[in-house]
Formats: structure tokens, C-alpha cells, sequence
């Protein structure tokens, strides 16, 4: 059983009569693949802080950050078979199995990191979360990954004709692929570690992250030039084991979702921070912050959605999530 309790009884004895007191502990095991310090797992502690506090010490959350449990599609299976009880996962590894969770995970389907959040803390959100429900798991809250954009060591990008020929690592992934392939650009699958290395011997031309990786990688060392162009504003999501969520009562259910929910705006202020720091520290380093005209990439982006967005209900959840101001 994934959500252990421990009891504990003491024995008191008043006027010859006895009587057992016994208090019950919840302990909630959470993975993360991130390292500790990471705002997703900083979050997932402060929401454990949040349970501690609001159930009086009787329900608590054990994080296993830096991939303990497993790495993401690993942790996805445990989590749906009940042998961990909360896990911190990117959009992304759901792709193929909840529909709904490709939308958000489409290029510039955001138009910027604030209308990604009021998207999400909406009702689009939550229709969103609750798609996950017949997978076996309890979508409670979104957090921030922040923006994607690419990174080049020679060519700097000031328009979308500068893709034009250029060779940029991506994810093992078809949409990652088709979106740079559609911007004029050549798309090469790649392992991470490998990443420095092929920049610097010319093997590939850049890459793409947010400005926190960009930094920590040392990628911002063998490509200077960082374009805001933020193909990808990916949010990620908190969930729940299904068999957990069941046998808690519904008092401590919503101690559990409204404690996740509170942890958002905690995890948003970390991860704010670490983007502001990242972006000083790149460009002190003698990095190029590049501000472009958008427009141009959103509209190559067309044959993109006509092959991922392939079902009305899709489409009807792409058209509510542009028509969010």
C-alpha cells in the first residue's frame, strides 16, 4: 500500500476506566526528477509544510527529488499503478496518453508566460486537469517550466529567415521536430549531455531551453546568442495516484487539492527569480539577449497544428485557449 499510515496508541487511565487515543499519519511519497533546490520541488515541500500545518502534523509529504524514484516515464507508470502517491512531471511524457495535455504543450499556443498562467488558473485549466482522472491519476495544480528559445553559436536569429539552414538539438520528439523543420531550420534529435560538445565542434549550430538551463548546462559558454522567440511555454503538472486520492476522506481531499493549488504562486515566485538571475548572469558572461518579431514563426507554425491538433475537441480547446485575454 502506496499511503502509509502510522498509528500510534497511548493508553490513559482515569477513575479505573481505559481509553486509547490514537492518532493516524499520512505520509505522501512525491517524486521529482529535478535537483533539490529546483522550484518544482521546493513547491511540492512548501505543500507539504501548507498539509503539516492545516491537518495538525497528521498528514505529511516525503520528496524524493533528483530522479530517486525513477526518471519521468518511469515515475508516470508508478504513480498509475499507486506505488507513489504524488509526482512533479512536465506535459510533455503525457502526450501520448492524455489528448488533452498536447494542446498546452503546442508551439506558441501561449502568447506569453502570463496568458499561459491565466489560461491555466482558469477553467481551461481545470478541464485540463480533469482529463487526466480516467488514467488513474488526480491532476491537482500546474506549475512554470517557463519559456523555450533557441540559442546559436554563430548565426545570431533576428528573424525567421535566419532558421533558414541552421542545425538545433532537440527532444526525441515528433513535435519538437516538425516544429523546427517548419521553421526552415534542421532538427537534430539529441542526447542532452551530448549538447556542449556538438555546439562546440560545430556539429550543430545551437539548441533550445529556457534561460535557467541555458545557464546551468554552460551552453551560454559555446553560444552566445539567446533569441526570446519562446516557441514553447510548457506548463508542468502536479498529480495524484488515483488509488491514494480514494482512501483519503474527502475533508483531507481537499486539504490535499487546495494545498497544491496554494503552492502554485510560491513556486512561480522561485521560478520568476531564477529566470530574472539566469538572464543577468548570461549576459554578463557576454551573451546577446535577442528581442524578435513573433508573428512570422506563429504563422509557420500552421502545419504543425494541422497534424497534431486532429480532433474537434482539440480544436475547440485550442480556440478557447486563444480567445483568453
Amino acid at each position: 500500500m502506496n499511503i502509509f499510515i502510522k498509528v500510534t496508541a497511548s493508553v490513559a487511565i482515569l477513575a479505573g476506566l481505559s481509553t486509547a487515543a490514537v492518532a493516524q499519519e499520512i505520509v505522501l511519497r512525491s517524486s521529482d526528477t529535478h535537483p533539490d533546490g529546483y522550484p518544482t520541488v521546493e513547491a511540492v515541500k512548501y505543500m507539504g509544510q501548507l498539509l503539516s500545518e492545516r491537518s495538525g502534523g497528521r498528514i505529511v509529504i516525503e520528496v524524493y527529488h533528483s530522479s530517486q524514484l525513477g526518471q519521468e516515464t518511469d515515475t508516470i507508470e508508478q504513480t498509475r499503478f499507486g506505488v507513489i502517491d504524488l509526482n512533479r512531471v512536465s506535459l510533455g511524457p503525457f502526450n501520448n496518453l492524455v489528448a488533452e495535455s498536447k494542446v498546452p504543450s503546442l508551439p506558441y499556443i501561449f502568447r506569453s508566460i502570463e496568458h499561459m498562467r491565466t489560461v491555466m488558473d482558469g477553467d481551461i485549466g481545470e478541464d485540463i486537469l480533469a482529463a487526466f482522472e480516467p488514467y488513474d491519476l488526480v491532476g491537482l495544480a500546474f506549475y512554470d517550466a517557463g519559456a523555450r528559445s533557441f540559442y546559436t553559436s554563430t548565426t545570431p536569429i533576428r528573424s525567421i529567415e535566419d532558421m533558414a539552414g541552421q542545425k538545433f538539438r532537440v527532444q526525441q520528439s515528433d513535435l519538437f521536430v516538425d516544429m523546427v523543420n517548419a521553421l526552415g531550420a534542421d532538427a537534430v534529435p539529441m542526447p542532452y549531455g551530448e549538447v556542449y560538445s556538438a555546439i562546440q565542434t560545430g556539429v550543430i549550430d545551437g539548441a533550445e531551453n529556457n534561460p535557467p538551463s541555458y545557464l546551468s548546462s554552460a551552453h551560454a559558454e559555446v553560444a552566445k546568442y539567446y533569441t526570446l522567440d519562446e516557441h514553447l511555454i510548457v506548463p508542468e503538472i502536479l498529480v495524484m495516484a488515483r488509488s491514494t486520492w480514494d482512501r483519503l476522506s474527502a475533508e483531507d481531499q481537499e486539504l490535499v487539492r487546495q494545498a497544491a493549488k496554494d503552492s502554485v504562486s510560491h513556486q512561480r515566485e522561485l521560478w520568476d527569480a531564477a529566470v530574472t538571475d539566469a538572464l543577468e548572469a548570461v549576459a554578463a558572461m557576454g551573451s546577446e539577449i535577442i528581442e524578435i518579431e513573433k508573428q512570422p514563426f506563429i504563422d509557420a507554425m500552421d502545419s504543425v497544428y494541422e497534424r497534431y491538433v486532429d480532433t474537434p475537441e482539440l480544436q475547440d480547446l485550442v480556440a478557447r485557449i486563444k480567445a483568453v485575454q
